[in-house]
């Protein structure tokens, strides 16, 4: 093990000319043997050449979405510790030292700077921002029993071994509401450190769109509850139509004990086609629910893999 630890921190931007300089002076300043990557994604004011002047590690991505740069940032860069963050200069610096160090001493694959908990809602102009994250933190932590603090924080240490063995498959602003369900259905060690969040500076402006991109983070919860919690997911739907469907047909069946004529065929078909599709849907979420056993069993193969290749990798540097 060598004395220095290798640190990535990885900075995806668009349009952020104006802060992007500070964000990597500040982050030299803080971990000066750390390597510094900015990958510009269309950027249609000089948020690259501002990059390139600070002294960043810089290159393009022209897949437009923040999932899609942060996808070939996990692919192209190794590291012991990387360090995601925003590039609009609303995240402290100084914090990345606890969150390195939970990373590499406390073996922690996923540290989440939590914004919530301080100032967020104070520094935060944007209500329906504030909403929406309460919100989302609520859903995830009840749907996949977790107790996330701030859910879609883009302030963020990860180990080597969750970098390269999570598969970003989501393209926008969704992306830390996926990593954070990713790592609490994969049982991985996550951790909270309250960080002081600033709005941004005057001139600067949020790529996110409060109601399209919220109603993805929204889509994006509950395709993946479907998708790591499927008997939990198909059995509710079942609950439901199970119930509506025996209300139904013993109402009919009421009726024809007292005059022993069925009185109500439309009711009779539908109360038992909602039934069958309740048990359908159970039958479903329990073969899907063997499939994510098995996903989950495969992953635990995948960890030993990405082990032996972060054990190679550290031999070649």
């Amino acid at each position: 093990m060598r004395d220095l630890v290798k640190i990535a921190v990885l900075i995806p931007c668009y349009n952020e000319e104006l802060t992007i300089g500070k964000v990597i002076s500040d982050f030299k300043r803080e971990l000066p043997t750390a390597e510094i990557y900015v990958y510009d994604n269309n950027s249609t004011d000089n948020t690259y050449e501002a990059a390139l002047k600070a002294g960043a590690i810089v290159k393009k991505e022209y897949r437009q979405g923040k999932g899609n740069v942060v996808r070939a940032m996990f692919r192209d860069i190794h590291a012991e510790c990387y360090v995601l963050v925003d590039g609009d200069d609303t995240y402290p610096a100084e914090a990345v030292h606890g969150m390195v160090n939970m990373v590499v001493a406390d073996k922690i694959d996923m540290v989440v700077g939590d914004r919530l908990s301080t100032t967020y809602f104070t520094e935060n102009k944007r209500p329906f921002h504030n909403v929406g994250n309460v919100l989302v933190r609520y859903l995830v932590n009840l749907m996949f029993s977790g107790n996330i603090k701030d859910i879609m924080s883009g302030y963020r240490a990860f180990s080597y071994l969750f970098v390269k063995s999570y598969p970003v498959i989501t393209r926008g602003f969704e992306l830390e509401t996926d990593m954070t369900i990713f790592a609490l259905d994969k049982n991985l060690l996550v951790r909270t450190v309250p960080i002081e969040y600033a709005d941004r500076p005057k001139g600067s402006y949020s790529k996110l769109n409060t109601f399209s991109d919220g109603f993805k983070v929204i889509m994006t919860i509950f395709k993946m509850f479907k998708n790591y919690r499927p008997i939990a997911f198909f059995g509710a739907i079942a609950s439901v139509l199970l119930l509506l469907g025996s209300i139904g047909f013993l109402s009919v069946l009421i009726d024809y004990l007292q005059v022993e004529l069925v009185l109500r065929f439309p009711t009779l078909f539908v109360s038992l086609f909602a039934i069958l599709t309740g048990i359908m849907s159970l039958v479903c979420g329990l073969i899907l629910e063997t499939v994510s056993a098995n996903s989950r069993q495969s992953y635990e193969f995948r960890l030993m893999q990405v082990q032996e290749s972060m054990k190679a990798w550290k031999r070649t540097v």
